[in-house]
C-alpha cells in the first residue's frame, strides 16, 4: 500500500507540473497553476489521495 501511495504521489506531481508547464496561467492570477511549486504539491496530494485503496 505504501508503494502505491508513493507512486500515486509521484505521478500526480509529474502531472501537476505538466499542468503548470503546458496549461498554466501566464498572468499570475491563478493561484495554483501560476506557481510550479503549488501545482506540483497539489498534483502530488491529489495523486496520493486517488491512489489509496477503497
Amino acid at each position: 500500500m505504501f508503494i502505491r501511495l508513493v507512486l500515486g504521489a509521484v505521478v500526480g506531481g509529474i502531472l501537476g507540473y505538466g499542468v503548470y508547464r503546458f496549461i498554466g496561467c501566464s498572468s499570475g492570477t491563478c493561484p495554483i497553476t501560476s506557481n510550479p511549486w503549488l501545482s506540483t504539491i497539489f498534483g502530488m496530494t491529489l495523486g496520493a489521495l486517488l491512489s489509496r485503496e477503497a
